[in-house]
C-alpha cells in the first residue's frame, strides 16, 4: 500500500478494520434479555424497474436455503479459531464487507418461530451499491432497488456459506429478512456489527446504507464482541482513511466513488485503443465450432478415458465450499433466456445511453470490468449440447470480467484445494450479474440472454478481445487485462438494445508475453508454449496444448483444477491506490510509456521473480483443506499441491510437443454420447502445417485458399448419432 502494506493483513479480518474498534462484553446480556419480536415489516420491493429482476433472483436463491447435512462430519480442526478463519474467509470471499460471529439464545428468534439446535449466527453485512448519477437512465433503472440488491447478495454470501458448512456435515440455515427466523437486528448488534441508534442499528463504516443477512449453524465457532458505541462512532479517523493494518483505506474507496458509474474502479479510459485486436485475426477464416470441441466437454462424452470423464463430474467442485455455489449456478441456467415484453420501451432509444447504463448496472451488480462489442459470426458456437445447431440472434455482447480475487490468489499455489472455489465464485457471481440484467433487458422489449459458464451460445474468448478488455497472452486461450492480468472469469450478455461499442486495446502485452516465459515455466503440465506465435484456426496466438491442460486439470488428485498460469503471471497484482506503490508506476509506465518497454519488461520479468511474486502468502491461506468423496468430506487423500517458483526449469521450444486439434479433426457436433478418442501423435505432427503470422497474411493478399484444416467436422447422418445418456457426466445438468 501507500502507507501501509496489506500482505501481512489476515485475511479473515476482511476490508475494513473492524478489530481495531472497542468491545463492550456486556452488551451481550442486555441484548440476550430483551424479549423475543414479531417478524418485522417486509420492505417494499420496487413495482418496476430492476427491483423486479433482483426479487426473482432472490427467490431462485431461497429455493437453495436449506439443505440436509452430508452424511458424516468433515474432519474440521477442534480448534475454534481456526474454524473461524475458514468460515469468514468464505463469507469474505464471497465479497461481504463485514462479517460477525454470535451465540444463540431462544430471545434471538423471532416470536412466531421453533428455535433450531443451533448454538451460533454467522452474520453477514453488505453495503448498498453505489447509485448511479441522477437523472441517468441506469439511475431511473435502479430507483429505490440499493437496498433490495444489498439484501439479494448477502442472502447469496449466507446461502453458499450455509451449504458450504452443510456439505461438512453439519446443520446451518440461511436466513433473510422476509423468510428468516431470526432477530437479525438484534443479531447484527451482538455479533459486533452495529450499534443501536434510536430505531435503527449504525454500522461504524457505512452507517446504515447496508442489508443482513445470518446463517444460523450447530458448527461451534468463536462469538465476537459488541461494539462499545462510543468507539464506534469514531471509527473513521485517520487510521481508517490510511488504511492501518492492511485494511482497504478510506482514500481508496473515496478514489473509487469519485469515479462515474458507468466507468470501473480500474482507468481502462486511459489505456489505448485501436481498431483491431493486437493479434491477427483473419475473420473469414475463423472456422465456427461446435461446444462438443472443448476438450472439458470432450471429457463429458468418453473422449479421454473413463477416470477422466468420472473426474469430469467432480474435478472444480470437489472441496465443500466450491460445490456449495454449484447449486446456485445450476438453478440459474433455466432463467438465463425467457419471453421479451411486446413493447420497446421508449426511454432506451439513445444507444450511447443504453451503452452507460448498461456498463453502470453491471457495476452495481458486482462486475470488475464491462466492454461493448458486436458479435462475430465465429463468436458463436455452431452447434451447443446434444447437437442443437445455433442461431446467431443477438447483435451485440455486453462482456464482463469478474474478479478472481487477489489475497485468495495470493494464499494459494494455483492449482491446489482452492483452486475450484475461484471459478466457480466468479461463474456464481457472473451468472447472477448477466441474468438479472438480461431479465431486466427482456422487461424493456429488447431480446436479451446471459451467455454462463454453465450454458453458453458463445465462445467469450474473441468477445473480450473485441470488447476492449484485454490481449490475447503466452498462456494460451487467455485474455490478459492491463489491470487485473488474467485474474478474472468472463460472463456475456447478448442482445439486440441498441448499444455503443468499444474498440480494441493495445497495453503492449505482445512485446511483454513474447520476453517472458514465467507461465510456461511455472504450468505444471508443460502445455504453455515456449516458443513463438502460430495461427490456429483463423487466430494468431502462442497455441497452448489444450488436451494436456484439460487433463490434467481434471484429474489433478492434489487440488481442483488449475490456475498457476494466473497465480504466477507478473500481471497478476493490485494496481489500485492500496496496491504497491512500485506495482502502480510499473502498470503505468506499461501502459502509458509504452516506448519503454525494451528497456524495462526484461528488468521487470526478472524482478517478479527475484521478489518473489507468485510464492504463497501464509497470511492469506484462510480455507481448510479438504476433499469430497461419495459426498462425505475427507482430508485429501493424496495430499495438497503446495509450489511455490522453479527458477531454474526451463525447455527447449524446439523440443517442445504441442498436440495441435486443427478443426478438420474435432469430434462431430452432434456426436453426443460417441467417445472419440484424440490422435495425440497426429496432432503433435499437425504442426507442419500450421502458418505464422508472415505467412498466411502473405497468402490472404495473394488470394490464395483457406487452409483445408480449418474446415470443422460436418455433423453425422442421423442414422449414426447416439442416444447415450452423458448428463450424469455433468455437474451442472443435476437434477
Amino acid at each position: 500500500m501507500i502507507f501501509f502494506p496489506k500482505t501481512s493483513r489476515p485475511y479473515h479480518l476482511g476490508p475494513y478494520p473492524l478489530e481495531r474498534l472497542a468491545r463492550d462484553p456486556q452488551i451481550v446480556g442486555a441484548e440476550l434479555a430483551r424479549s423475543r419480536i414479531e417478524h418485522p415489516p417486509i420492505a417494499r420491493q420496487a413495482a418496476n424497474g430492476f427491483g423486479r429482476s433482483i426479487a426473482k433472483y432472490h427467490r431462485i436463491f431461497h429455493q437453495l436455503r436449506d439443505d440436509e447435512p452430508a452424511a458424516a462430519k468433515a474432519p474440521v480442526p477442534d480448534d475454534l479459531e481456526r474454524r473461524m478463519i475458514d468460515i469468514k474467509g468464505s463469507a469474505y470471499f464471497l465479497n461481504a464487507s463485514q462479517v460477525g460471529i454470535c451465540p444463540l439464545a431462544d430471545s434471538c428468534w423471532l416470536h412466531d418461530a421453533t428455535p433450531l439446535d443451533h448454538g451460533h449466527a454467522i452474520v453477514v453485512l453488505v453495503e448498498d451499491s453505489r447509485m448511479p448519477e441522477n437523472g441517468s437512465l441506469a439511475y431511473a433503472w435502479l430507483a429505490e432497488c440499493a437496498a433490495a440488491a444489498a439484501e439479494f447478495r448477502a442472502y447469496e454470501i449466507a446461502i453458499s456459506v450455509a451449504n458450504h458448512i452443510q456439505l461438512m456435515g453439519y446443520s446451518a440455515v440461511a436466513h433473510d429478512s422476509a423468510h428468516g427466523d431470526v432477530d437479525l437486528a438484534r443479531l447484527t448488534v451482538i455479533a459486533g456489527l452495529g450499534v443501536r441508534a434510536d430505531a435503527r442499528i449504525a454500522n461504524p463504516y457505512v452507517d446504515d446504507r447496508y442489508a443482513v443477512c445470518a446463517v444460523t449453524t450447530n458448527y461451534e465457532l468463536p462469538a465476537d464482541l459488541p461494539l462499545e458505541p462510543r468507539g464506534a462512532a469514531k471509527a473513521k479517523g485517520i487510521a481508517y482513511t490510511l488504511g492501518i493494518g492492511g485494511a482497504t483505506s478510506g482514500l481508496e474507496r473515496w478514489r473509487q466513488n469519485s469515479r462515474p458509474t458507468h466507468l470501473s474502479k480500474f482507468a481502462m479510459e486511459t489505456v489505448d485503443r485501436v481498431d483491431r485486436p493486437t493479434t491477427l485475426i483473419i475473420d473469414d477464416e475463423v472456422p465456427r465450432v461446435p461446444k462438443r470441441a472443448s476438450f472439458f466437454d470432450r471429457a463429458i462424452h468418453g473422449d479421454l478415458g473413463k477416470k477422466t470423464q468420472h473426474e469430469r463430474n467432480r474435478f472444480a467442485f470437489k472441496h465443500p465450499l466450491a460445490t456449495a455455489m454449484l447449486k446456485q449456478i445450476g438453478a440459474m441456467v433455466p432463467h438465463q433466456d425467457g419471453p421479451v415484453a411486446e413493447r420497446v420501451a421508449a426511454s432506451c432509444s439513445d444507444a450511447e445511453e443504453n451503452a452507460r447504463a448498461l456498463k453502470s448496472l453491471s457495476y452495481f451488480l458486482g462486475a470488475e470490468l464491462t466492454g461493448i462489442c458486436e458479435v462475430p459470426r465465429y463468436a458463436w458456437y455452431s452447434h451447443v449440447d446434444g447437437g442443437k445447431a445455433v442461431e446467431c440472434h443477438h447483435k451485440y455482447a455486453v462482456v464482463m470480467l469478474i474478479d478472481q480475487e487477489y489475497d485468495t490468489m495470493e494464499g494459494a499455489s494455483g492449482d491446489d484445494f482452492i483452486s475450484g472455489a475461484q471459478s466457480m465464485r466468479a461463474y456464481m457471481r457472473g451468472a447472477v450479474i448477466a441474468g438479472a440484467m438480461a431479465e431486466h433487458l427482456r422487461s424493456l422489449g429488447f431480446s436479451a440472454r446471459a451467455q454462463t459458464n454453465a450454458d453458453s451460445e458463445v465462445l467469450q474468448l474473441p468477445l473480450i478481445l473485441l470488447a476492449g478488455l484485454g490481449e490475447l497472452s503466452r498462456i494460451g486461450e487467455l485474455v490478459l487485462n492491463p489491470f487485473v492480468g488474467p485474474r478474472f472469469k468472463s460472463v456475456v450478455l447478448t442482445t439486440d438494445m441498441p448499444l455503443v461499442v468499444d474498440r480494441p486495446i493495445d497495453f503492449g502485452l505482445q512485446y511483454f508475453c513474447s520476453n517472458c516465459n514465467k507461465c510456461a515455466r511455472e504450468c505444471p503440465c508443460d502445455a504453455i508454449s515456449w516458443g513463438d506465435k502460430v495461427m490456429f484456426n483463423g487466430y494468431e496466438m502462442w497455441k497452448l496444448d489444450a488436451e494436456r491442460c484439460a487433463r490434467y486439470r481434471l484429474t489433478n488428485q492434489r487440488g481442483l483444477a488449475c490456475g498457476r498460469c494466473m497465480k504466477t503471471c507478473p500481471l497478476n497484482k493490485v494496481v489500485t491506490w492500496d496496491g504497491p506503490i512500485a506495482t502502480q508506476v510499473a502498470s503505468w509506465l506499461g501502459i502509458n510509456a509504452r516506448w519503454l518497454k525494451p528497456l524495462l519488461v526484461p528488468v521487470a520479468t526478472r524482478l517478479d521473480d527475484w521478489l518473489g511474486h507468485g510464492i504463497r502468502n501464509p497470511a492469506k491461506k484462510w480455507w481448510l483443506d479438504l476433499e469430497i468423496v461419495d459426498g462425505v468430506c475427507v482430508v485429501p487423500r493424496k495430499g495438497v499441491n503446495k509450489r511455490d517458483l522453479d527458477l531454474k526449469r526451463h525447455i527447449d521450444p524446439g523440443k517442445q510437443k504441442i498436440a495441435y486439434y486443427n478443426a478438420n479433426v474435432m469430434p462431430a457436433p452432434n456426436s453426443h454420447g460417441i467417445g472419440i478418442f484424440p490422435n495425440r501423435k497426429e496432432a503433435i505432427a499437425a504442426a507442419s502445417l500450421l502458418e505464422t503470422p508472415t505467412e498466411a497474411l502473405a497468402r490472404v493478399k495473394a488470394g490464395g485458399p483457406m487452409p483445408r484444416h480449418y474446415v470443422p467436422t460436418p455433423p453425422l447422418p442421423e442414422n449414426q448419432m447416439s442416444t447415450a445418456e452423458t448428463d450424469s457426466f455433468d455437474p451442472y445438468k443435476k437434477k
